[in-house]
């Protein structure tokens, strides 16, 4: 089974080739940790690694990169006032 995906600039979707042959490299925004986590913060959690998952399943190599936003100066003064 061959995977499509959508893209963005030419409006269609085509077929998935990886740039090296048998192996993908995916970056992932995870979520922001300012507060308790939500619906939002965790659906690209779950779908990328769904997606990752499928990947290895098709005889990929995957290399996952996922972030977690770092701290700043807004989220360190919420969790002073509480």
């Amino acid at each position: 089974m061959s995977l499509k995906v959508y893209n963005t600039l030419h409006r269609k979707k085509e077929l998935f080739e990886p740039i090296e042959k048998g192996k993908v490299r995916m970056y992932v925004c995870g979520p922001t940790v300012y507060n308790y986590i939500s619906i939002g913060n965790s659906r690209p959690i779950v779908v990328f690694n769904m997606v990752r998952n499928y990947l290895r399943f098709s005889g990929y190599k995957v290399e996952y990169i996922q972030n977690i936003t770092d701290i700043e100066d807004k989220i360190i003064k919420k969790a002073d006032e509480e």
